[in-house]
């Protein structure tokens, strides 16, 4: 693992403000052979956050630049790749960090776990660090002996995972559905849901209650790491739908990589 901020080694000063300060966002990714998918949508991701944040635009081309130097540093192209924004102590502006560790590789035939939990998160649409209930939540899911959390509402409509989006295939077989409620517009799923009609599964949003996902012909989540079916939420056995499953991964697949 290797930390750079700004482009250099943290400072003490800098590692004690980043233990202090976590107010801030953050985008993950991917990275083979120094690119990435959907690099227009991480750079987009962090600029909105970073002016409803800190009320300034953030530079795409400076986070190339810190992402391909910490990379460079660390004599890596292949790697599990943050980039965090914080604010910069007791100063103004704010810090980028940016956190290089080994690649993830999701296997195929990954399946997840889901315990439900009566939460959604504040201001859903921001990706940030330190989320306390959160990871409390998926902390106690792990504790029961599930992979994660999913987060529902106090009516029960369904949001997304604890740390990924999640979405369901319909029992005609015929659409994707992501469930309808505040929610982090994951990269992957940004990618992925435009893709699927490709594959004779094209995308729609409904709300989707608790009561209602044995009713669906099969489940999966999508986040940074990739795509895993669900095989239980609570109580209920997710049926595997291999042609579900497959369109996902192969719309997946499908994306170009972006150099950074």
């Amino acid at each position: 693992m290797m930390l750079e901020v700004d482009g250099h080694e943290p400072t003490r000063e800098e590692l004690q403000d980043a233990a202090l300060v976590t107010f801030g966002h953050f985008t993950a990714m991917q990275v083979r052979g120094g690119r990435t998918r959907g690099l227009d949508l991480h750079l987009t991701r962090l600029d909105e956050a970073n002016r409803a944040t800190f009320g300034a635009p953030l530079d795409g081309e400076r986070v190339r630049e810190l992402i391909r130097h910490a990379l460079f540093r660390a004599g890596t192209a292949d790697a599990s790749v943050r980039v965090i924004v914080r604010g910069a102590g007791e100063g103004p502006g704010v810090r980028v960090f940016v956190l290089v560790r080994p690649p993830f590789v999701m296997a195929a035939d990954a399946t997840q776990r889901l315990k439900s939990v009566t939460y959604q998160r504040a201001v859903a649409h921001i990706k940030r660090p330190g989320d306390f209930a959160q990871s409390y939540f998926i902390d106690r899911a792990e504790d029961a002996g599930y992979d994660d959390a999913l987060l529902v509402a106090q009516d029960g409509t369904v949001a997304e995972s604890g740390i990924a989006n999640i979405a369901f295939f319909d029992a005609a077989g015929s659409s994707v559905v992501w469930p309808d409620a505040p929610v982090l517009a994951g990269i992957t799923m940004q990618l992925v849901a435009p893709r699927l009609a490709g594959y004779g599964m094209p995308s729609r949003t409904a709300r989707v209650t608790l009561g209602e996902v044995g009713d669906f012909a099969g489940a999966c989540l999508t986040n940074s790491r990739g795509i895993a079916a669900v095989s239980r939420i609570d109580d209920v056995e997710m049926p595997i739908a291999a042609e579900f499953t497959g369109a996902l991964h192969a719309a997946y697949e499908a994306v170009p990589w972006d150099a950074i």
